[in-house]
């Protein structure tokens, strides 16, 4: 299941990774063209310890009093003292950083290494280096100045003057861009995968809304343009998603069916208007005796989408100004009923939650099949929780990938407070490659399609 995982998030931001990979290259050859570049030449040396006698203990400690002395000596190497006749005072400290000496174990052998962008001046530092250091044992060593020294430092191999540098290496620099970039591009976006609470599948809507997942909307380029299902939108694959939306929304309940359903969404700009107007079409193209209402008192929107005059409405209704019959419009064909909103009130959630409301609904649920009600968010204000109480169904609207969990968990508790039903949920802009939804490419026409002047549509 991880593998999976990993692969669907490489699989969907490959722009960002090959981005990244681009950028750990491009690094590596700069890092590989600003290094310049390093060569070491080394020499060995031999520790002894001089003895006269020849029997087998004077020798085993003579070889015991060699590696004791090369610990030391692998020290005093690189001190400033040896550095200091190898070079001038100047360059002591530089000298310092590039030498090297270790004792190799078991052995009396002492190993000297010099780095340097020079190779010769690498070889010829290295053979000074084991010059000093021999002259200067063999006068520390002598426990007199006329007396032959205890230990004797021989150089037993002169350095070679390197043919390779030992930096910069492009391959391995290369090697180390690809993998830090990929490394660090899949790390960010894996923690970003974490740590975004976006609701970005159908499973996890599902498992946080604890509802159906009755549709997948998916996003199209010209949905903005063109946002009802109806002529050349009405073969696309967002309006299969609203006829299947309407197909499972017979399902639901098979002894308590609602007839009248607030659409609403958790924040603005979820689609939840889209939704109501198609789902309302497709209903109609089904035969269904359908009215759309507009229950949004503050921002109306369904009047841009159709195209209609939405001056007189429902709150002229509400407030005993008209008679429902008078202000109820007819939209294309098949004939969808359409009740505006009519004038914003001051007061939309008192409207909405008033014995008026619960009339109208009333009235309209014996006269229709089906009652649609585009209603405000849930959690900006209470109107929708107003409508969904007195309403049969509500259906949530969640936009892919904005749409948090934390807010469809609130949306739910505030719906749970007043005892309303969530009938089920709809993932709208799923983007296509999530294969979530599907087209269904013949073409056909539509046995009937709407006439309308639809105008320029709000953001949906």
């Amino acid at each position: 299941m991880e593998l999976l995982y990993y692969a669907r998030l490489v699989r969907r931001y490959w722009p960002l990774l090959l981005v990244s990979l681009i950028v750990g290259v491009s690094a590596a050859l700069v890092v590989t063209a600003k290094t310049p570049p390093r060569y070491l030449a080394s020499i060995s040396m031999l520790v002894s310890a001089n003895y006269r006698e020849e029997n087998l203990s004077t020798a085993l400690q003579a070889g015991e009093l060699s590696q004791q002395r090369v610990q030391s000596y692998a020290a005093l190497l690189t001190s400033r003292r040896v550095i200091g006749r190898v070079v001038g005072a100047a360059e002591v400290a530089d000298l310092q950083e590039n030498v090297t000496a270790e004792a190799i174990p078991s052995t009396s052998l002492l190993r000297a290494t010099v780095a340097d962008s020079d190779p010769r001046r690498a070889a010829a530092r290295a053979d000074s280096l084991g010059a000093v250091f021999t002259s200067m044992i063999d006068q520390i060593e002598r426990p007199t100045p006329k007396s032959p020294p205890t230990v004797r430092v021989t150089v037993v191999d002169k350095a070679d003057v390197p043919e390779e540098p030992i930096a910069p290496r492009p391959a391995v620099n290369l090697a180390l861009g690809v993998l830090i970039s990929l490394f660090a591009a899949v790390g960010g976006l894996v923690m970003r995968d974490r740590l975004d609470t976006t609701i970005k599948t159908a499973e996890v809507l599902q498992r946080v809304a604890g509802t159906s997942l009755l549709a997948v909307v998916g996003y199209e380029r010209d949905a903005r343009r063109h946002p009802l299902i109806i002529g050349g939108a009405g073969r696309s694959s967002r309006s299969e998603s609203f006829r299947s939306l309407r197909t499972n929304l017979q399902f639901i309940g098979v002894d308590r069916k609602p007839k009248s359903l607030v659409v609403t969404s958790c924040l603005p700009n979820e689609g939840k208007s889209s939704t109501s107007a198609n789902l309302a079409i497709a209903m109609a193209q089904a035969g269904w005796r359908v009215i759309l209402v507009d229950g949004d008192l503050r921002r109306p929107s369904v009047p841009g989408y159709l195209g209609i005059e939405g001056g007189t409405g429902l709150t002229d209704v509400l407030i005993d100004k008209a008679r429902l019959p008078d202000v109820i419009q007819t939209w294309g064909r098949p004939s969808l009923s359409v009740l505006p909103s009519g004038r914003v009130p001051p007061n939309p959630s008192e409207l909405l939650g008033s014995q008026g409301m619960r009339a109208v609904l009333t009235q309209l649920t014996q006269e229709y099949d089906m009652v649609i009600i585009d209603a405000p968010p849930l959690l900006p204000v209470t109107d929708a929780a107003a409508l969904a109480a007195i309403c049969d169904g509500t259906l949530l609207v969640v936009r892919h990938g904005k749409t948090r969990r934390e807010q469809v968990t609130r949306a739910e508790e505030l719906l749970s407070s007043v005892n309303a039903r969530l009938v089920g949920a709809v993932l709208n802009f799923a983007p296509a490659k999530q294969g979530d939804h599907y087209g269904y490419g013949y073409g056909y026409q539509p046995a009937e399609q709407p006439e309308a002047d639809v105008r320029s549509p709000l953001p949906v």
